[in-house]
């Protein structure tokens, strides 16, 4: 799930960038791939990828 949710902060990101969007300093192109990163980090590690099977 986090990757997907990243997959959607990069695209975001690329197009304030590409559309050269004036945004204020909370929503610069940088500040959203930052949160990208760092949900692609989490998926990466393990957290937030669905729900766990019990045995």
């Amino acid at each position: 799930m986090l990757g997907i949710v990243a997959a959607v902060l990069f695209f975001v990101s690329f197009l304030i960038n590409a559309a050269d969007i004036s945004t204020n300093d909370v929503f610069s192109s940088t500040n959203v791939m930052l949160l990208g990163l760092t949900a692609l980090a989490l998926h990466v590690a393990g957290i937030g990828n669905g729900w766990a099977r019990r045995r």
